[in-house]
Parts: C-alpha cells; sequence; structure tokens
C-alpha cells in the first residue's frame, strides 16, 4: 500500500508542525508541567501500535491479535514496578484527570467525603476543587498552606479528624516544596482514610533520587508521564504494599475502574512510548539529570529575587517556582505571561495562596526547569534566563488591570499590541534565540 507522506498528504498541518517545531526549538519552555521527550520515544508514539484494539489486560483482552501488544504492555508494568517500589501498576490511564477520576471510582460512592489541597493553593482541579467533577460528585474538604507557603499541617490533621474523609490527595500542581507524604500518612492513618499520593510533577524526580518517594506512605501513587519523567503524554495508576495490605483486593479494583469502569480500549501506541521513556529513567544519566533540575531550579529561583521579584515560600525544593507579582499589583500573571512570550519565554499565569484576584486573572507565574534542563541548560544560563525574565516582567509595570471587565479587554488588546513593539522585548528575544542555537532540541547526528 502506496500512501503518501505527511507534507505531501496535509501541507497545512504539516507546516503548522514544523512551525511548533521552530518554536520550541529557538524559545525556552518553562511550564514546569512540559519536558521535551526523546525520538525513540516519539518513534513509539508514531508506530504501528495505533492501529491495534486492546481492551482488556494482557492475557484477557476482548480482541485477537494482541500478542506483541500483550508485550509492550508487561513490559511496561514491570519498568513501573520496579522504578516506583510498587506492588501493582496500572499503565493504561488515557491521563492525570481519568486516573484519578479511576481511583474515585474504585473507592468512593458519590457524595462521600474526600479531601484535597486546595486549588489556589497550588492543588489540582481533581483533588475536590468546587468546578471539577471531583468537587461536584463528592463532598470535597480543602486544605491549604500557611502564610509562608508550607502546608497547614494542624489545619489538614483537624478538618480530617472532624470530617473523616474516605480518601486524602497528597500531591499539587504549584506547590514549591517537597510534598510531605509521611506527614499526610500520618493524618490519613489516623482517620482511617486513603493516602493517594498524585505525583504527576515530581515522578522523574522520585525516580531520579531528587525528591522523596510515595511508595512507603501512600497506598495508591497516581501519575502522568509526561512531565518531569520526560515520557508521553499518559499516566500510570500504582497499588503499594501498603495499600494491598489496607485492602487485598484493592488492585483488582482500580483495573476495573480503568477498564471497563471509566475508559475502553487503551492507546497501546502511548503504553509502547512510555515502556521507552521508563527505560532511559532507569539510568544513570536520568539521575544526573533529576539532580540537575533542582539545582536549575534553585539557581533560578535565587536570580529571580535577587533581580526583584517575591517567590511564594521564598524559593523551590524541587522543578517548581511560582512568583507572586502582588507588588505590582494583583491579577498581573497575564500581564507577566504575555510579556515574556513576546520575550521568546514561555511560562503560565497561576493563582498564588490567597490570591487578591481571579483565576482568570491570576496574581502569579508559575515557572520550571525540566524542558531547560533536558536541553543540557545549567545553573550560568539560569542566572542569565532570571535577569531576561525579571527586565520583561519590568517591562509591564506601568499596566494596571481594571475593574471592570469589558475595560480590561480594551486595556489587554492594547498591551499585547504594544508589547510586540516593545524593543527591550525584542532584543531579549533575539537574545534568547542565540542562547537556544547553543543548546539544539533534536541535535543532528
Amino acid at each position: 500500500m502506496n500512501r503518501k507522506k505527511l507534507k505531501e498528504t496535509d501541507a497545512e498541518i504539516f507546516k503548522t508542525i514544523r512551525e511548533e517545531l521552530k518554536r520550541q526549538e529557538y524559545g525556552l519552555e518553562m511550564i514546569p508541567s512540559e519536558n521535551f521527550v526523546s525520538r525513540a520515544v516519539m518513534e513509539a508514539m508514531g508506530s504501528v501500535m495505533t492501529n491495534k484494539y486492546s481492551e482488556g489486560y494482557p492475557g484477557k483482552r476482548y480482541y485477537g491479535g494482541n500478542e506483541f501488544i500483550d508485550i509492550a504492555e508487561n513490559i511496561a508494568i514491570e519498568r513501573v514496578k520496579k522504578l516506583f517500589n510498587v506492588a501493582h501498576a496500572n499503565v493504561q490511564p488515557y491521563s492525570g484527570s481519568p486516573a484519578n477520576a479511576a481511583v474515585y471510582l474504585a473507592l468512593c460512592k458519590p457524595h462521600e467525603v474526600i479531601m484535597g489541597q486546595s486549588l489556589p493553593d497550588g492543588g489540582h482541579l481533581t483533588h475536590g476543587w468546587k468546578t471539577s467533577f471531583s468537587g461536584l460528585f463528592f463532598n470535597a474538604i480543602q486544605y491549604h498552606v500557611k502564610t509562608d507557603g508550607y502546608i497547614d499541617f494542624e489545619e489538614a490533621r483537624s478538618l480530617a479528624r472532624e470530617h473523616k474523609p474516605k480518601l486524602i490527595w497528597v500531591g499539587a500542581s504549584a506547590y514549591v516544596r517537597s510534598f510531605p507524604f509521611r506527614e499526610m500518612a500520618e493524618i490519613a492513618d489516623e482517620v482511617g482514610a486513603y493516602l493517594v499520593a498524585d505525583i504527576a510533577h515530581v515522578a522523574g524526580l522520585i525516580v531520579g533520587g531528587a525528591h522523596p518517594s510515595a511508595s512507603e506512605h501512600a497506598h495508591i501513587i497516581t501519575t502522568t508521564t509526561h512531565k518531569t519523567l520526560r515520557g508521553p503524554r499518559g499516566a500510570l495508576i500504582m497499588v503499594t504494599e501498603k495499600g494491598l495490605r489496607k485492602d487485598p483486593e484493592l488492585a483488582e479494583k482500580i483495573d476495573k475502574a480503568v477498564f471497563p469502569g471509566f475508559q475502553g480500549g487503551p492507546h497501546d501506541h502511548t503504553i509502547a512510548a512510555i515502556a521507552v521513556a521508563l527505560q532511559e529513567a532507569d539510568s544513570p544519566e536520568f539521575k544526573e539529570y533529576a539532580h540537575q533540575v533542582v539545582a536549575n531550579a534553585k539557581a533560578l529561583a535565587q536570580e529571580l529575587m535577587d533581580n526583584g521579584l517575591k517567590l511564594v515560600s521564598g524559593g523551590t525544593d524541587n522543578h517548581l517556582i511560582l512568583a507572586d507579582l502582588t507588588p505590582i499589583q494583583k491579577g498581573h500573571g497575564v500581564f507577566a505571561q504575555e510579556a515574556l512570550e513576546a520575550a521568546g519565554i514561555t511560562v503560565n499565569k497561576n493563582t498564588i495562596p490567597q490570591d487578591p484576584s481571579s483565576p482568570f486573572y491570576p496574581s502569579g507565574i508559575r515557572i520550571g526547569t525540566p524542558a531547560l534542563t533536558t536541553r543540557g541548560m545549567k545553573e550560568e544560563e539560569m542566572k542569565q534566563i532570571g535577569k531576561w525574565m525579571a527586565a520583561a516582567i519590568n517591562e509591564t509595570a506601568k499596566y494596571k488591570l481594571p475593574e471592570e471587565k469589558e475595560e480590561r479587554k480594551e486595556l489587554l488588546k492594547k498591551f499585547k499590541n504594544e508589547i510586540k513593539r516593545n524593543k527591550t522585548l525584542k532584543q531579549i528575544k533575539k537574545d534568547v534565540k542565540e542562547l537556544c542555537k547553543r543548546f539544539p532540541l533534536y541535535a543532528k547526528k
């Protein structure tokens, strides 16, 4: 069968992909939940594995012809169990939110009490936030961080004792300190709750020994595979030995919740690519990478503070930095994000603890070092990048967010037009491009 290549079949999409590659190649990707996969991972993602349908699990499929699909999935499962030191692994969840939804399906009935870290305080939507299914279908209790940015364990313990949640989440999407698996396990154990560790952001750091592991403390662990783990966009659910001691049928409940409870056929090409990423993570080079991610984040955080920026919790223990822009004005995250993008630096606007503004106009930006570290950048590059970021944000100081929504739209439109012509941002973008040329994304060999 002779089929044309993408360039010949769909020139528009081919051009779009090519332009996106250029954007990634010549810009600084600093969203902490993004990374760059290897050519090997991309090759697995684009393989014939995408052609197969394989509802069920290895050895128990509802379709024929899964001999090699079973082999690939079993390889992925065994690699997860080894790297994360867990008793059971499910590699089929499509992404992080469906993985967390499957945990609810396995453990909870509608309207039962669950507990998680508040979204504005760094938590995740699926940990009980009011606009998520997790907050709509369950009685969600939210714990918070203290003024120093660390989790308020006294509040969390008090809430757990009062409400007796069925499960408690530990883990977040914008928490800059080490996840307190042991402390939250003590609270969960006291009230008889399941502790579920969502390690999506720090999975690669855990594998590389740059962050404490959750395997001894949590009953269940969930994670995405595309952040610090440097894999494709998929997810994992793991059951620990502690989880099986609490409920010997827990692994079976999780598997049934994923399929047939929540999903149909797994994405076999993604599972194959996850297996490749796990193989790459099981190496001395990856351990060096994980520790360098943290070293880079600390160096960048210090440089940002030295250049006048305020950081939530005054620094970081992991890959993530959260800048508090309220000294400029509340709701300034959108201005900083747009200005940095104009300068060739990609971050995302984000709420900060006790944010005086709204999630649509948050007062912070979220910054990360995983992708830059993958390119080979180290502390010296972080120092230069920190200077550029501070200079770019300084160019936004004169813009103040109006109280009226219509006025906001007009100002933002004007702002975006003006920053395109900003000489300082244009120069930073040129400097960023020159830096990126020294660290090619996919070097030809």
